[in-house]
């Protein structure tokens, strides 16, 4: 993928043919954390096996978890259970059929070349030095650089372009900056869900201890337990899920906890 992101091009050898093929497309990727499940106590680019010149070649990075929701479950089971028993599914319509909106986005992108106008280009670029310096600051793993910018154009166009607008103005560069900080700067945000004690009142305050002091019981000192079997006997007791990971993510940061191979973690003795 990265020789077809840089290159354009991808090069094959194989039954004894040796030729390099152009790849002029959009890339659409998907990829599974490197721990199998997203863990959102864990700095995000920590659990991606990408070096950071695959993924600044990307326009957006979106984060896709798998949040339990009763309702949601039940509505995806129901579909499941639905295709497997030869029921009718209701396909819904939206405004326009698909062969339609396939004709206008040929259309769009055949007929018309919008061009930036200069509010438009003072907004980005104003918008590209703040985001670097809050970057810096941060010190994030995925580097903001000129690909990004670049990125922010591409879809700032690619706005006007299905409005059929000759200019690219203030309010498609509003909305490619928006989808932007949603899904690579959110991305890209080292402290996401690393949420303050200060921001919890008194009884998660409460409970986040007692979730310490249950991981000290269940873990003796130089014990080793897995990660996610820890997490499952503290909600056991009665502690939520969500302040029974936090705790574990605090001890781990503390060096009470220490991260060994096969998802588990030891304490320290």
């Amino acid at each position: 993928i990265h020789e077809a992101m840089e290159q354009q091009t991808i090069s094959i050898a194989k039954a004894g043919i040796t030729t390099m093929l152009n790849t002029r497309c959009s890339v659409l990727a998907a990829a599974n954390p490197r721990f199998g499940t997203y863990d959102d106590l864990t700095n995000t680019v920590d659990q991606m096996d990408f070096e950071t010149t695959i993924l600044s070649r990307f326009d957006m990075i979106f984060l896709v978890k798998d949040v339990r929701d009763p309702e949601r479950d039940y509505m995806l089971c129901k579909h499941m259970v639905g295709l497997h028993s030869g029921q009718v599914q209701d396909t819904p319509e939206g405004p326009l059929p698909v062969l339609e909106l396939r004709k206008y986005l040929s259309y769009c992108r055949s007929r018309c070349e919008p061009r930036v106008t200069a509010e438009a280009a003072e907004t980005l670029k104003n918008h590209y030095v703040s985001i670097r310096q809050q970057m810096k600051a941060q010190k994030v793993s995925v580097p903001i650089t000129v690909r990004q910018l670049e990125a922010i154009i591409r879809i700032s166009e690619s706005l006007a372009k299905m409005e059929l607008c000759d200019d690219v103005d203030n309010s498609h560069v509003d909305e490619a900056l928006r989808l932007f900080n949603v899904s690579t700067g959110d991305m890209a945000n080292k402290d996401r869900g690393e949420v303050g004690l200060d921001n919890y009142d008194e009884a998660q305050k409460e409970q986040l201890r007692m979730a310490e002091e249950q991981v000290r019981r269940l873990v003796p000192r130089g014990g080793r337990k897995n990660k996610f079997t820890l997490a499952q006997a503290l909600v056991q007791t009665g502690i939520d899920e969500r302040m029974a990971n936090r705790a574990i993510a605090i001890l781990l940061r503390s060096g009470e906890l220490v991260e060994r191979a096969n998802q588990t973690v030891q304490r320290e003795a």
